[in-house]
C-alpha cells in the first residue's frame, strides 16, 4: 500500500469530495447505511430499480450491490448497475451476503463474480464459501473465524483480479499480493443489524475517492469503520446506546484522529 496515501489522508478528500454512491442494498440495511454514510461525509443513493439502476450506476462515483433481500427484480438492477459502471470505469463493491444459503443466491453471486466487481466485502464464513471452501455458516451469521478466511480471500483475489476483504473481530484486506490486517471496533458491532452491510456502502465512497487504489481505500475505510466503533463501544451500554454513538463517532472522526488510532498491520 502506498504510505503517503494514509486512512486519515482517504478519509479528508473522501469529505471533501462527498462522492455520490449508489448502494443498491437490503431494506433491513437502508436506513442504517444512509446514516453511516452521512455521517461519514459521503452522499447515499439507494437506487436499485432495473429500469434506472444503469444509468445512474454511469453518473455515482461508486457502486455497491448486497444481496441481502434478494429478488428476480432486484438482481436485473444489479446486473444493469455493474455492466454500467464497468463501461463508465466506475469502482464497484460486491457484498454476497448469505449467498451459500440457497440456489438462487448461488447462482446471482456467480453471476455478478463475472462481472468482475472492484472490491468483494464480506465476513469469514462468505469469503470461505466463495472461495469453494466449506464454511460454517447460517443465514446471514458468520461462524468462522477472519484467520480461518485468509488463505480463501488470497485465492479470491487472485482468481478474480479483486481487493477482497473479510471482516469481523480483526479485518483481513488482500489484493493477491498485498495483505493487512485492521484491529480495532467492538464488540457491540455484530449485535447492532446491518453494520457490515453499511461497512460495505463506506468502502464504495472511499473506492470513489481513491479509484486508482482500491486496496488502500478498502483499508482505509476498514480503517475508520474500526475506530469509530472503539470509540462508540467505550461508552455505550449496549447495542442500542452504540448504535446512535456510532454515528456520533463517526462524525467526529478526522483525519489526524483517525491516523493516530489505526492499527493496520501488514499480514
Amino acid at each position: 500500500m502506498d504510505t503517503t496515501k494514509t486512512s486519515g489522508a482517504m478519509l479528508t478528500a473522501m469529505r471533501q469530495t462527498v462522492p455520490l454512491v449508489q448502494c443498491i442494498t437490503n431494506y433491513v440495511a437502508m436506513n442504517i447505511a444512509a446514516n453511516v454514510m452521512l455521517a461519514a461525509g459521503a452522499s447515499p443513493a439507494m437506487v436499485h430499480a432495473e429500469e434506472e439502476a444503469g444509468e445512474f450506476a454511469a453518473i455515482s462515483g461508486a457502486l455497491t450491490i448486497n444481496i441481502g433481500t434478494l429478488s428476480t427484480s432486484w438482481l436485473a438492477g444489479m446486473r444493469a448497475a455493474a455492466k454500467s459502471a464497468n463501461q463508465s470505469r466506475k469502482p464497484w463493491v460486491l457484498d454476497p451476503v448469505a449467498h451459500y444459503a440457497t440456489d438462487f443466491r448461488r447462482a446471482a453471486v456467480a453471476e455478478l463474480m463475472e462481472l468482475r466487481p472492484t472490491i468483494v466485502r464480506g465476513n469469514a464464513s462468505e469469503i470461505i464459501a466463495l472461495a469453494g471452501g466449506a464454511s460454517k455458516g447460517q443465514g446471514v451469521d458468520s461462524r468462522d473465524p477472519v484467520e480461518q478466511a485468509e488463505e480463501s480471500a488470497i485465492l479470491l483475489a487472485k482468481r478474480h483480479e479483486t481487493v477482497v476483504a473479510a471482516t469481523g473481530a480483526v479485518d483481513f484486506v488482500t489484493d493477491g499480493e498485498r495483505a493487512v490486517r485492521i484491529t480495532g471496533g467492538s464488540p457491540l458491532m455484530p449485535e447492532v443489524t446491518a453494520l457490515g452491510c453499511s461497512l460495505t456502502c463506506l468502502v464504495g465512497a472511499f473506492a470513489a475517492t481513491s479509484p486508482n487504489d482500491p486496496f488502500a481505500a478498502t483499508v482505509g475505510a476498514l480503517a475508520t469503520f474500526a475506530s469509530a466503533g472503539e470509540t462508540a463501544g467505550r461508552q455505550a451500554e449496549g447495542p442500542g446506546s452504540f448504535s446512535w454513538r456510532f454515528l456520533d463517532a463517526l462524525k467526529s472522526l478526522d483525519g489526524r484522529t483517525l491516523d493516530s488510532e489505526a492499527r493496520v498491520s501488514a499480514a
